[in-house]
């Protein structure tokens, strides 16, 4: 059972802004470059000899061409969920928590959103915090498994502009093998099952495709933790989808997203769906482990681009697991992580 259950946060009354960081996504046709420009530029992510001189031109360079690649895309998510869907979808989070929080711990709580590329801007939202006086701050960033390129990317942001003011200022770095959250895979894991309903009966085994955003390779080379993270959060994922509905589903974890000509993770999505066609798999269930909102990466690459190469190659049954988006599993998995945190002086 978790200790924070045996607290009483009832007397608790600090003024507490828990700040969601996420990456951000455009919300505009006009916006889709000047994200990009701001993804491209940052030095977590672009980061080579005498990148200090050539990231800027480069990143105009790869934003415009990558603009224009990505328009189609983009311009169906902006017309069936009238604008960004990873904004909309922690704008939810966001107000769901904040309510969670406000009816377990106290009515002082407020939830904030600050994106890395994107409005609204991290600076934006730590002058916003600074206005108003609260008596700890909490950084959640929204990525369960830690990298440079997301986590330490959106802390590194936030210390640029966040001045120390005496307000104590905690951190959640990560959450990729926290039971409740686990819990919270295994609901939408077992909600998504329920559309192969002729599966197992049939003889015709689900497969379970554990897709994670890619990186490059040579940043777990040199330590990076998150391709082990990911491979925890899978294994746990499936543990306990064993031990409460008995799964027996074999599983493969990927890798999509990549972008430009370099190294990355591997197998890739579309390669692992290659291998399990030629296998002769019929029933390919894709579950998007490390991401917690539904946005381009699995409403596009995932639900549309990746269903059509999958029924292309002749897998019968395709299907996504939903993102977590404001599942109250997920939320009260995020509510319990802030309070045991805060009970940690």
């Amino acid at each position: 059972m978790l200790h924070w259950f045996f607290m009483d946060f009832s007397t608790y009354r600090e003024r507490l802004a828990v700040v969601l960081l996420q990456l951000g996504g455009p919300d505009t046709p006009e916006a889709i470059e000047p994200f990009l420009y701001n993804l491209f530029r940052d030095p977590d992510i672009i980061d080579f000899p005498f990148a200090r001189l050539a990231r800027e031109p480069l990143a105009r360079l790869v934003a415009a061409n990558r603009a224009k690649k990505v328009a189609d895309h983009y311009g169906q998510l902006f017309r069936k969920f009238q604008g960004s869907p990873l904004n909309n979808n922690t704008r939810r989070q966001a107000e769901a928590l904040e309510r969670e929080l406000r009816a377990t711990l106290n009515d002082q709580a407020r939830v904030f959103v600050a994106m890395r590329y994107w409005h609204p801007l991290t600076e934006d939202v730590v002058a916003a915090v600074g206005a108003q006086h609260f008596d700890r701050i909490l950084l959640l960033p929204l990525y369960p498994q830690y990298s440079k390129t997301t986590t330490g990317s959106s802390l590194n942001e936030w210390r640029r502009h966040f001045r120390q003011n005496g307000v104590p200022l905690q951190t959640i770095s990560e959450f990729h093998n926290y039971a409740p959250y686990i819990q919270a895979q295994v609901e939408r894991i077992a909600e998504a099952l329920t559309q192969f309903p002729a599966g197992e009966t049939s003889g015709e085994t689900v497969e379970l495709i554990f897709s994670a955003h890619g990186t490059p390779a040579n940043l777990s080379e040199k330590g990076d933790p998150y391709p082990a993270q990911v491979a925890e959060t899978t294994r746990l994922t499936l543990e306990r989808g064993r031990e409460l509905h008995g799964w027996p589903h074999p599983h493969r974890i990927c890798y999509q997203s990549k972008v430009g000509p370099g190294r990355w993770l591997q197998p890739s999505l579309t390669t692992t769906i290659r291998e399990r066609a030629a296998a002769g798999a019929k029933n390919l269930l894709v579950v998007p482990i490390a991401f917690v909102s539904d946005h381009i990466e699995t409403l596009e690459e995932i639900a549309h681009d990746a269903r059509d190469l999958a029924l292309s190659l002749g897998i019968k049954r395709f299907a996504m697991a939903e993102g977590l988006n404001d599942s109250p599993a997920f939320i009260r998995a995020m509510a319990q992580l802030v309070q045991e945190k805060i009970s940690r002086r």
